[in-house]
């Protein structure tokens, strides 16, 4: 966490384009050597981590991934001895760390213990499970939800669980890896379409429906990649207009986008019921961790007893299903949290473009990207802002294309105003010395 080499100017057109070659081509086994089908190192995922750490050597820049928070990463977290400015965790309201729900999981713990010990279907219900669901059915408006273990395996089950080869799976090209994985599971036909355009999937939907069985539309209510937001009623309206179901991942909407926090539907004015499956993380802005789906009580029924993502897996630790339902409470009862959150996104996005950075379409309400170009740039700009006592990730080829490349800046409703000028200063000096 030193920030790295002593600082230099960025390099040579000819020794960037060198070494981008060689950042975007997995690293071949040698000629000659002798390899064995047991031998991990020759899958192509391990050649591809061992080329980022050999080009971490070559260029001096330290490694971003693995960062180890010595306490709790809110807009400030301390990293190997240092305090930094955070904008690398999702605690989007500050609710990470608030007491009060540290009082409540603790309640929980005393009463429960740590862990729900079974699949809640055979032996592991408790009692705050159902209080959860009915507090994110409420939330949501609608009927029912069901919380699982993990957010990201929620998509997958979900989605290989309702569809299947003979369907149609209609996609946003910047879907979440969850719902891509969800997608391979269920065999269906899948089809994508050209980021928020909604017209594009309707063109999609109107060559390929007529050919299968059920059909889905999986959008999400705020691309973590991008910080921006579909036209929520247009994707509604195709869903009808085709007899499909639409799918909205909340991950990084609830708590975030509305003027409560209620999400893409209240901050579009769209009913919420409108929506067949509404899916979502507690790992965000409810300082927990898990995934639920929210929608119709047959709906929720039925993955209550056949998704084998739910069934077959153990149940969601009480305290966590405590300390999510507390948090939920919390953005009823302080939505200045999300107002707070949302000016400050703004404020953050308007500075870096008055500053010259390309914010993309970022919509300001939580996620700011800077689309620096190449990924050696992004990695080099991430590390000087180390330096710097700023700690963000940055977001490089394959992740995104090539010329893409980003720094990704989670907002949070308690960084100052002191904090995003700070860092607006510190990203100036860092992008210059990478030019």
């Amino acid at each position: 966490m030193s920030g790295g080499p002593p600082r230099r100017r960025g390099l040579s057109p000819q020794e960037r384009a060198a070494l981008l070659g060689r950042m975007n081509t997995p690293t071949p086994t040698p000629s000659g050597t002798s390899t064995s089908a047991r031998d991990f190192s020759t899958l192509p995922a391990a050649r591809e981590v061992a080329a980022v750490r050999n080009l971490s050597r070559q260029t001096g820049i330290s490694s971003p991934y693995f960062h180890s928070h010595e306490g709790i990463a809110g807009a400030h977290t301390r990293i190997a001895g240092r305090e930094m400015i955070n904008f690398s965790s999702y605690n989007y309201l500050g609710l990470n760390g608030d007491p009060r729900i540290h009082a409540a999981a603790r309640e929980a713990i005393a009463r429960y213990g740590v862990s729900a010990s079974a699949s809640r279907y055979v032996s592991g219900e408790r009692p705050v499970h159902a209080a959860l669901e009915a507090a994110l059915a409420r939330h949501h408006g609608v009927e029912d939800a069901v919380a699982m273990v993990s957010g990201h395996a929620t998509n997958v089950t979900t989605i290989g669980h309702l569809v299947g080869p003979a369907d149609l799976i209609l996609h946003d090209a910047l879907i979440h890896n969850s719902a891509a994985e969800g997608m391979r599971l269920s065999g269906a036909r899948r089809a994508a379409f050209p980021h928020n355009d909604a017209a594009a999937a309707g063109a999609l939907l109107a060559a390929e429906r007529g050919r299968h069985n059920r059909a889905l539309i999986l959008i999400e209510g705020h691309y973590s990649m991008d910080g921006t937001v579909p036209d929520l009623a247009a994707f509604v309206a195709l869903a009808r207009r085709h007899d499909a179901w639409l799918m909205v991942d909340e991950a990084h909407s609830l708590g975030v986008l509305g003027p409560t926090g209620r999400g893409v539907a209240e901050a579009q004015g769209v009913d919420p019921r409108e929506v067949d499956i509404w899916m979502g993380t507690l790992s965000k802005a409810l300082a927990s961790t898990g995934g639920y789906i929210a929608g119709s009580h047959v709906l929720v029924d039925m993955l209550r007893h056949t998704a084998p993502g739910f069934v077959y897996s153990v149940g969601l630790p009480p305290p966590l299903a405590v300390a999510a339902e507390a948090a939920l409470g919390l953005i009823a009862a302080e939505p200045w949290r999300v107002t707070k959150l949302q000016a400050n996104a703004r404020r953050f996005r308007d500075q870096a473009r008055a500053a010259g950075f390309d914010a993309g379409q970022s919509a300001g309400f939580g996620i700011v990207p800077i689309v620096l170009g190449d990924s050696y740039t992004a990695m080099l700009v991430a590390d000087r802002l180390v330096g710097a006592g700023i700690n963000v990730q940055p977001i490089c080829f394959p992740v995104v294309p090539e010329g893409q490349a980003r720094l990704r800046f989670f907002l949070s409703s308690e960084h100052s105003e002191a904090d995003l000028d700070r860092t607006i200063e510190a990203l100036r000096a860092a992008a210059r010395e990478a030019a």
